[in-house]
């Protein structure tokens, strides 16, 4: 069963959440806050496997709980009314593994969910594919340390890497580059590793920062 946390300043809005994903049988939602400090409090008592995080929200926003959330242990999803929201991509530096606008169909949402608990990020979405393109810094400075970080890894880790940054999942990245789903799962858990990097997200960032597409 997936656990999850709702957190968003309206009511009805976190009512709605509740009835749309415990209308799946292996998700349950274990609890609900209005803001990020209830949120941090919630995480910590707990333990969702998935925090379904509104970005803004009076008192301590989203955006400003999503790391101490992800270092809670929870994977974070950020919500957002906005299909580009320049705000979302500091929570995604901060190990946040996608966001859903709040109008995402019911069974997308249940979907959405299952994809973060099994450890996926969500990058498939066309919208978080173009945030992530919009907004990463791309000056001088970070695109040279971007790099930097970039040179452990082996020309086929990288150009798979790549590939994670173009939103392809592993199957895709398979059959575009001649290979099996295994091989293309093991060189991404190695980039992962010598990274240092928390997830796809992150290391997508880390490509566009230094504007290897």
């Amino acid at each position: 069963m997936i656990r999850v946390l709702v957190v968003d300043d309206e009511q009805l809005v976190r009512a709605g959440l509740r009835l749309i994903l415990e209308a799946s049988e292996d998700v349950t939602v274990v609890g609900e806050a209005a803001d990020g400090a209830d949120a941090l409090e919630q995480t910590h008592r707990l333990r969702p496997d998935v925090v379904l995080l509104d970005v803004r929200m009076p008192g301590v926003d989203g955006l400003t709980v999503a790391p101490e959330v992800v270092a809670a242990g929870a994977k974070v999803i950020m919500l957002t009314t906005f299909d580009l929201d320049e705000y979302v991509h500091r929570a995604l530096r901060a190990g946040a593994v996608g966001f859903l606008l709040k109008d995402t169909p019911p069974r997308e949402l249940a979907a959405a969910v299952r994809t973060v608990a099994a450890g996926h990020a969500m990058l498939a979405p066309t919208v978080t594919r173009r945030l992530i393109s919009s907004f990463a810094d791309r000056g001088p400075a970070r695109r040279d340390a971007a790099r930097r970080r970039l040179a452990p890894l082996t020309a086929r880790e990288l150009e798979i890497v790549r590939e994670v940054a173009r939103g392809h999942g592993n199957a895709e990245i398979a059959r575009r580059l001649t290979m099996s789903e295994a091989t293309v799962k093991a060189h991404v858990s190695r980039a992962l590793a010598k990274l240092q990097a928390g997830n796809r997200v992150q290391l997508a960032i880390l490509v566009h920062d230094a504007d290897l597409l």
